[in-house]
């Protein structure tokens, strides 16, 4: 058994088939040929747009799924294999209202699930408490969760996801729904249980949160890897783009158009900075378009220029564009 690793996925693949005579449905590929190791003690970002393969990975690696080809492993268990080590290692952290319980308190959901997972009712009671604190519950405990506000949904989702003290934490879009204030409260617990010796792999559509808090990352689409690697090695290496941003003191109604027709530019985007206009372009890389970039603008318009890597959000959108 390989420990090196706290997850593993080799060429796995996920197609789900409709109709009932086999042969004559429809096949949609979920997922095809996804080859990843993540290390154990490590946030591991899975990006994507919707419908990319996301939630149909984390349901495999946490075995509500059978994989269609390849194969998986959770601390070196087999998902499908050994299901029930699997599971008794994971725990989930989930996004919007799924999972919880409207005519249960927020202290009974926590301990209703510690006696799903086999916790005695002691430790239950006890982790119940110390998590409900944590993610500053403790004073709506008693309350139905019926009543609660989004936001405090969302919080007692994160108290039932580290409830047993996983050792591998799925958080599927965790920050959803919590006020600014309680997202960064998320952010900054995220490298403490990290810090613990604990995995996490996290899907989100927040670049600035998965630039962030991710070791590594793995962005899909269409169900399959398009770029595997660090936050600045996705931003550098596989978005291939230079990116301008130019604060101009007059601008014209063509300008966006002309800068649009420049070689090796991919994207213009202009909005207002106070009195001034700035002017954000994209350039493929290698192609240095600096003059053709000052000439058309106007360089006596031109109060700033400057050149930079692009941002996780920029990648992002190159490599799937």
């Amino acid at each position: 058994m390989n420990r090196d690793f706290a997850i593993e996925c080799e060429s796995l693949g996920r197609i789900y088939r409709s109709g009932s005579i086999p042969g004559r449905g429809r096949e949609t590929v979920a997922l095809s040929d996804l080859t990843v190791q993540v290390p154990n003690g490590v946030v591991f970002g899975l990006l994507g747009p919707n419908g990319a393969g996301k939630t149909t990975t984390i349901r495999i690696l946490s075995t509500l799924l059978t994989p269609t080809s390849g194969s998986a492993r959770v601390l070196g268990y087999d998902v499908v294999k050994q299901a029930k080590q699997v599971r008794e290692r994971i725990g989930f952290i989930l996004g919007g209202d799924r999972g919880l319980y409207g005519r249960l308190t927020g202290k009974q959901n926590v301990r209703y699930f510690g006696a799903l997972n086999r916790l005695n009712p002691k430790t239950a009671k006890r982790r119940a408490n110390e998590l409900l604190e944590r993610v500053g519950l403790a004073s709506a405990a008693d309350t139905l969760v019926e009543e609660y506000s989004r936001g405090m949904k969302q919080r007692l989702h994160i108290a039932r996801g580290l409830l047993t003290d996983p050792e591998v934490i799925f958080m599927d879009e965790p920050t959803i729904g919590l006020d600014p204030m309680g997202a960064q409260e998320l952010r900054q617990y995220i490298p403490e249980l990290v810090g613990q010796g604990k995995t996490i792999l996290l899907t989100t559509h927040y670049m600035l949160e998965a630039d962030m808090l991710c070791d590594e990352i793995a962005l899909i689409d269409r169900g399959r890897l398009v770029a595997l690697g660090t936050p600045d090695e996705i931003k550098r290496n596989f978005s291939r783009l230079t990116i301008f941003e130019i604060v101009v003191n007059q601008t014209t109604e063509t300008l966006t158009a002309e800068l649009s027709n420049i070689d090796g530019v991919q994207h213009v985007e202009a909005s207002a900075e106070g009195i001034f206009q700035k002017i954000t372009i994209a350039v493929k890389a290698g192609v240095d378009a600096r003059d053709k970039i000052q000439a058309t603008i106007g360089v006596q318009r031109i109060e700033n220029l400057v050149a930079r890597d692009p941002t996780l959000e920029e990648a992002y959108v190159s490599i799937l564009t």
